[in-house]
């Protein structure tokens, strides 16, 4: 991680991950799954406090931090590290159709990382944005929960359900979040 994308400990940060080659892995609930359950766990045993979420096809975005004591670097890598390997055992475990294609293109990326053995589901860091003003996170708030609009999935930002929106329209969610104010 390059120094415009260093993080703090106790900042609150706006974070996107991406899946490699923009390949669209969470099409399939079996994948999305992975992801709520891997940052449910993170927050329940890691020290993740959560704000916002939204998965798309491709790509997660986070509002997010970590408790006092945590590093939230060091989380994100396990976070990506344990969905890679659960996403492939998934990929060739279940009926998948594209099966062959999405283990060429995880295999590819690996072997242009020679600190990647097998597989590699994540592209390298995380785009990663300090919340430095009540501005800037109410920006970044709107934009993560309008993606799914924009994407013509859904009307209303709370109906998707891969999405902290619901959280906010006090309609529950997938996951527990830390509302901001």
């Amino acid at each position: 991680m390059g120094l415009k994308n260093r993080i703090v400990p106790g900042d609150l940060y706006f974070l996107t991950m991406t899946v490699v080659d923009w390949v669209d892995i969470f099409t399939r609930p079996v994948y999305k799954h992975i992801v709520v359950d891997a940052l449910r766990f993170c927050q329940e045993k890691k020290g993740l406090k959560l704000y916002a979420w939204v998965l798309m096809s491709n790509h997660l975005h986070m509002i997010a931090a970590a408790e006092e004591g945590k590093n939230l670097s060091d989380l994100l890598r396990d976070f990506k590290g344990y969905t890679s390997r659960k996403i492939v055992a998934t990929v060739q475990e279940e009926p998948e159709s594209r099966k062959q294609w999405l283990l060429h293109r995880f295999e590819f990326n690996a072997k242009l990382n020679p600190k990647v053995r097998h597989y590699k589901v994540w592209q390298e860091g995380n785009e990663v944005k300090e919340i430095y003003s009540n501005g800037f996170l109410d920006q970044k708030l709107e934009y993560l929960h309008q993606n799914p609009v924009r994407a013509e999935w859904v009307n209303e930002p709370q109906h998707y359900r891969y999405s902290s929106a619901s959280n906010y329209a006090d309609t529950g969610g997938l996951l527990q979040v830390e509302l901001l104010e």
